[in-house]
């Protein structure tokens, strides 16, 4: 019986001691599986475990990040998610720092950066936009056909849009935000149609799409608001968010009818 518990003992820590070797690419395996599982939980504890396996594992770095930025994003307790994002910039940036060849993590710290800009004032806001604005600008040049940072540049210039008169000229002649004068409704409408057209099966690009074409209000926009609206609750949930993104069209769509 000793014995037999003894070989018993002996195979589990066998077993225990070949599981914790697992390497930084295998976490990373397990985590893109949870990812396209839309577990997201699962997919950052398997990223940080590569990490953590591995500090050079760049891929693991801007996987976490984006993860962080998923899960933060409809998260309610807002101090969990100013850490969930400020987590994201430093993982994304150290990516960059690893492989600043790689334009995903040009197109990770683009992403992060934006969402840590919601929780500062106006003049710092202003300098995280500039910050965003190049980190995507440097993926796109490393990839032209990077469908999210084409996303992120529409949505840059519709944000500035989207700011009174009176506050664009503030943060451009004040704040130091002299970008804010290349914004336009024309250049939202061409990225966010470009992200589209290299990724039409994601709908968050619809979505932005379709409230670009809603708040620039230009003849025939409703029309073409309503049928990317109608694209997002159409098309298929593939990521972690898309079930708050389809919510977000019915409403949408409602108040255009």
């Amino acid at each position: 019986m000793l014995i037999r518990y003894l070989a018993v003992t002996v195979a589990a820590s066998i077993f225990a001691t070949a599981a914790s070797a697992q390497t930084a690419a295998e976490h990373i395996a397990a985590g893109d599986k949870d990812a396209v599982a839309l577990n997201a939980e699962g997919a950052l504890t398997e990223f940080k475990a590569a990490i953590a396996a591995d500090s050079n594992a760049e891929q693991a770095y801007w996987k976490a990040s984006r993860t962080l930025v998923d899960l933060g994003e409809f998260e309610p307790d807002k101090d969990k998610q100013k850490d969930y994002y400020a987590q994201a910039k430093d993982l994304a940036t150290k990516a960059v720092a690893l492989k600043p060849s790689d334009p995903e993590a040009h197109f990770s710290v683009a992403r992060a950066v934006g969402r840590v800009a919601l929780s500062v004032g106006k003049k710092e806001r202003v300098r995280y936009a500039k910050d965003v604005r190049a980190a995507a600008l440097e993926c796109l040049r490393l990839d032209s056909a990077h469908a999210g940072a084409n996303h992120v540049m529409g949505r840059w210039n519709a944000e500035i849009m989207r700011l009174s008169g009176f506050s664009r000229f503030m943060a451009k002649n004040f704040l130091g935000g002299d970008v804010f004068g290349t914004a336009s409704w024309a250049e939202a409408v061409r990225y966010m149609e470009r992200a589209v057209q290299l990724d039409p099966v994601r709908i968050t690009h619809h979505l932005d799409l379709a409230e670009v074409y809603r708040d620039r209000d230009k003849p025939g926009d409703k029309e073409k608001a309503r049928e990317h609206f109608q694209a997002v609750i159409d098309g298929p949930i593939s990521d972690f968010n898309d079930a708050h993104y389809k919510k977000e069209a019915q409403d949408e769509i409602a108040k255009l009818k």
